[in-house]
Parts: C-alpha cells; sequence; structure tokens
C-alpha cells in the first residue's frame, strides 16, 4: 500500500491548500501525481536541456497538458551545478526561455538571477562572496517581466512544429517553438535555437489570421518590431533565422485589415 495517497489526504484534512512538491526521478513523475503530489521536479527536461538535444526537448514537451502542468520546471537547484558554470551564457538563455516559458511550477535557486558559479552544500548557512553577472541579471530581468504578463498567467499554451524552410535544410530541427495565445486572441510566440548552428524554419502558428490581415509582432528579447502578411502566415507559416543560441519572444501588438 503506497505511504503518500493516505499522508497527502490526512493533511489536506486539516490545511486544504497544503503544497505537496516532489522531488522525483526514475520516470516515477506521473505515479506520484497520481498519488496526490501537485508538483514533481522535471529532471528529464534539464538533462535534455543541457545536452543540447533539440528533438528530445520537443519530444518531451509534447506530453499531455495534464502531465505538463504538474512539473516543477528548474535550471538549477542545491544537487545541480549552478547553471551560469554549467550553461555558457547564449545556451543559458535559451535553456531559461524553453524552462520558464512552458506550463508548470517554476522554480528558481538563491543566486541564479546574479549567475552565481559556486555551488553551496545545503548543510552550510554561508558561501562565498561573488560578483554578480550583470548580463545574466539583465536577462532574468527581462524574462521575469515576461513571465508576469497575463497572456503567460492566463492564457493558453501549445506546442508548434517547425517545419524546414526549404528543402535539404534541415536546421529546423535546431529550434524548439510554442506558443501562448490570450483569450483576447493575442498570441506569443517563442522560438529558440538549441545550437551553435544558425537555423531557419517556418512555423505553423495554429492562429485564426485573417489572410487580408498584417500583424506587428515585437520581440520582448530586443524590442525589434517586425511586420508580416496573414496570407504568409496562413499558407507558409512564420519564417524564423536565428543565430546560434538564438531567440525570439514575439508578442502580436497590431492586426489591421490591409
Amino acid at each position: 500500500m503506497p505511504f503518500w495517497p493516505d499522508a497527502i489526504r490526512e493533511v489536506r484534512k486539516l490545511q486544504p491548500e497544503f503544497l505537496f512538491v516532489a522531488e522525483v526521478y526514475w520516470d516515477l513523475e506521473w505515479e506520484l501525481q497520481q498519488q496526490g503530489f501537485d508538483y514533481c521536479y522535471d529532471k528529464r527536461l534539464y538533462d535534455r536541456l543541457r545536452g543540447g538535444q533539440a528533438s528530445l526537448v520537443r519530444q518531451h514537451l509534447a506530453a499531455g497538458l495534464n502531465f505538463q502542468n504538474r512539473l516543477t520546471r528548474f535550471l538549477e537547484n542545491h544537487d545541480e551545478p549552478r547553471a551560469a558554470q554549467e550553461f555558457p551564457l547564449g545556451k543559458h538563455r535559451v535553456a531559461a526561455l524553453i524552462t520558464y516559458l512552458v506550463p508548470g511550477l517554476r522554480l528558481f535557486h538563491q543566486g541564479q538571477f546574479e549567475g552565481r558559479r559556486k555551488r553551496i552544500s545545503p548543510h552550510l548557512v554561508r558561501g562565498p562572496d561573488e560578483l554578480t553577472d550583470s548580463a545574466i541579471l539583465a536577462f532574468y530581468e527581462k524574462l521575469l517581466a515576461i513571465l508576469r504578463l497575463p497572456i503567460v498567467r492566463q492564457g493558453d499554451w501549445q506546442l508548434l512544429d517547425p517545419k524546414p524552410n526549404r528543402a535539404g535544410n534541415h536546421s529546423n530541427e535546431n529550434i524548439i517553438a510554442f506558443r501562448w495565445k490570450h483569450s483576447d486572441g493575442s498570441l506569443l510566440v517563442i522560438a529558440a535555437n538549441l545550437s551553435a548552428t544558425a537555423s531557419q524554419a517556418r512555423i505553423e502558428l495554429n492562429w485564426d489570421v485573417s489572410k487580408n490581415a498584417c500583424v506587428r509582432f515585437v520581440d520582448l528579447l530586443d524590442d525589434t518590431v517586425y511586420e508580416r502578411e496573414g496570407k504568409q502566415l496562413v499558407e507558409q507559416g512564420l519564417y524564423v533565422d536565428l543565430p546560434e543560441w538564438g531567440a525570439h519572444i514575439l508578442s502580436s501588438i497590431a492586426i489591421r485589415e490591409t
């Protein structure tokens, strides 16, 4: 007889809003979710991002939302190497965008925003003084602002399928793409190149937009504005050309009929 279902049930009789998070591995995440845990660690996504395995990341993110919504996404914790130490800056940014802009519970570790590189034993109450990495801090400040947007907090998430831009070009396989859609019809498209090679793709947005529309997107990472014709978006998809470890976070800011 499993221990946790009875234990969780008894605790919730006294504290109905108590949150149970399992640090669990060995493919037992789904089982513990069924036993009553609200969230389980997603070590599989972390490992695949660290390995730069875009196809396996995509496969993992294709799981049902009833599973994904109850995963704890992280890029570092007390057991893993510091993200700033484990991931070069470009890869760090892309891995963080994928980790924290997919559904689930978002876990940030103390010192992660500042780019600390020394892993501290949880048995200690002190650590060495380290200089803040200003580039990493600026990136996380921007990411946190994006995570506060209503479209991310209240919208519907969907994994997208980057298609080849042309015959013989398979660099689309390096790109992870997904989108958030708000009830007001607005869209937030994330496309991230999980490789050290420039990569291109056309991404079907699964978005109800008129072929006669002109859509303006702003990239929330660098404020660049792009205009795309509705006809092109519907018939060919959104074209992206990403440098090594490059990414877009494209917010639809205006739609007008032409």
